[in-house]
């Protein structure tokens, strides 16, 4: 059953109302992105239930201009990121770059709560993703080298680097965030945080499901920046960067109170921190598997540091987001009978 819902931020396209959650689609235009940033101030472009859907439509973070000049042709960009690029200019930009659809709304949450997003399902809309070059190591870009447009095969889910270098694609969204606690005014879309934000967490696929504390009522969830592949580190500062669209079911979860973002996937439990010095955001990371395997499983500190050890995986999440570096730790939930 399809109903025509009129909101007060009459910026979405439609409703689509079926038994169960009520699924959203929210497309990506000039009315309904927050162009390089989180902030608690923003003003919602939807309003939703706790447990609704939202089928939303996000876009890589390029331009017309940029795309033209690596060597797309005109009619393979997409008409809603020219749009998007001409329609939004001075204060409605920055301090960051990506262009992230949101803010969403999510009735019922507030300060203290987490926001559950489960990640239902990730499309490339279009076959291709691009790939810069700077980052960690900018000595070894050619800088007379501009971006690499990496064609995508949907159907093989593969990207062909090289002739005989193939990447197996894995989409997912580099940014997923709430809005930041209101002392911290507008915030880069650059850096991730205690908002989550920017964390390029690769493993953070269709299947998996990202919690977020939440800072303001609402949440103000905004999402952007996808990714048809990318390794641990992100280390030149792009992945394959491409527009993906995605169903996320967007949740308050009010017996969790975090002080960090957290995760699962399908096969694992991942904690995750930020900070400007490495050796913190590790710390802090490896803290964060220890006290959830003490609240949820049990543990006793000393306990939950040895597992950590014994099966635990810290990985760099990202090296790249300055002025903060990402580290996460997974740990396999087969380990657990």
């Amino acid at each position: 059953m399809r109903a025509t819902v009129t909101f007060a931020f009459a910026l979405i396209s439609g409703v689509i109302s079926a038994q169960g959650p009520t699924v959203h689609r929210l497309e990506a235009t000039p009315e309904t992105v927050a162009y390089g940033y989180y902030w608690s101030e923003a003003t919602p472009v939807l309003r939703i239930a706790s447990g609704d859907i939202i089928d939303v439509d996000t876009l890589l973070t390029n331009s017309p201009n940029g795309l033209s000049r690596a060597g797309v042709p005109e009619d393979k960009i997409q008409e809603s990121l020219k749009s998007v690029v001409a329609g939004v200019t001075g204060d409605r930009r920055g301090p960051g770059g990506h262009i992230l659809t949101g803010p969403v709304f999510v009735e019922g949450a507030e300060p203290g709560d987490a926001l559950e997003v489960k990640v239902l399902s990730i499309d490339l809309p279009i076959d291709y993703g691009y790939n810069g070059c700077s980052g960690f190591i900018r000595a070894n870009c050619d800088r007379a080298q501009g971006s690499m447009i990496i064609p995508l095969d949907r159907g093989a889910m593969t990207a062909e680097f090289l002739p005989g270098i193939v990447i197996p694609l894995k989409p997912f969204f580099g940014s997923m965030g709430v809005a930041p606690a209101p002392e911290l005014g507008r915030v880069s879309s650059t850096p991730p945080g205690r908002h989550a934000g920017n964390l390029d967490n690769r493993e953070l696929v269709a299947g998996s499901t990202l919690f977020i504390p939440v800072f303001v009522p609402g949440a103000l969830f905004e999402v952007g920046d996808g990714h048809a592949a990318q390794g641990d580190g992100e280390v030149d500062q792009t992945a394959i960067e491409t527009s993906l669209r995605g169903r996320l079911q967007l949740t308050v979860r009010k017996d969790m109170h975090l002080s960090w973002p957290r995760a699962e996937t399908t096969t694992d439990y991942i904690a995750m921190a930020t900070d400007p010095d490495l050796t913190a955001a590790t710390t802090l990371a490896i803290q964060e598997m220890v006290d959830f395997l003490v609240s949820s499983k049990g543990l006793t500190q000393h306990q939950a540091y040895q597992l950590v050890s014994i099966a635990g995986n810290v990985a760099i999440t990202q090296l790249v987001d300055r002025p903060n570096l990402g580290v996460h730790v997974k740990l396999p939930k087969q380990i657990f009978k």
